[in-house]
């Protein structure tokens, strides 16, 4: 099967609706861990949580899961890690986002609602500028106004206080990057800016189904 790993369970729903509508053939899996967030959050992306994330997909993988995709920014970097230790396929869901983005342009703007994001994700697309041989500068945004009310279950003032954000920098840059999947629905708020705004769930979903029907198909 494939396996979605959240931090955040408003992703579950926002994935398993993507799933149905690009693969709904594709057995899936929801695993909704709420307590790592907060802890990266306060202490950082230490190994003790490296460790929570590795234990996480391992006992996936034990159970049948041919591809695990982590839905969060914050810990893809502690996900991507466990593919050594395993022949099963691990994903980050932002990883196809940052290779869009480096494709796209060299003034990339990554723009988050939680500072604890913003430096994996720069990271990220480094990391995917290199491997296509581009230098690409990063212009970093934080959306603060914006987390306390996902906090509070107001999506459209989430979606709304990004949009606006993005406004205010989107002359700076070539292409934005919303580091969060949480944010993919401001998306559809900034269709009249000038630039491209890339979010990371459809993307990163379509490449795990690619996974997992390769893996399948062998």
């Amino acid at each position: 099967m494939l396996t979605l790993f959240h931090t955040a369970a408003t992703n579950e729903p926002l994935f398993a609706n993507l799933l149905n509508e690009i693969a709904p053939d594709v057995p899936v899996r929801h695993i909704v861990d709420e307590t790592i967030l907060p802890y990266a959050r306060e202490h950082g992306v230490n190994e003790q949580l490296q460790q929570r994330v590795a234990d996480t997909i391992l006992g996936a993988i034990q159970h049948g899961s041919e591809v695990v995709l982590c839905t969060c920014s914050t810990i893809g970097g502690c996900a991507e890690a466990v593919q050594a230790g395993t022949d099963k396929t691990v994903q980050r869901v932002d990883r196809a986002m940052a290779e869009k983005a480096v494709a796209l342009g060299s003034r990339i703007l990554v723009a988050a609602t939680l500072a604890s994001t913003l430096q994996p994700t720069c990271e990220l697309v480094r990391d995917a500028a290199a491997k296509a041989g581009k230098e690409v500068e990063l212009i970093e945004v934080l959306c603060a106004s914006a987390w306390p009310k996902f906090e509070a279950g107001d999506r459209e003032g989430y979606f709304a206080e990004i949009a606006a954000e993005l406004r205010n920098v989107a002359a700076q840059g070539d292409v934005v990057v919303l580091a969060q999947a949480s944010m993919a629905g401001a998306a559809a708020l900034c269709a009249d800016l000038p630039i491209p705004v890339l979010s990371s769930p459809r993307l990163g979903l379509e490449a795990a189904v690619n996974a997992y029907r390769n893996a399948t198909q062998e």
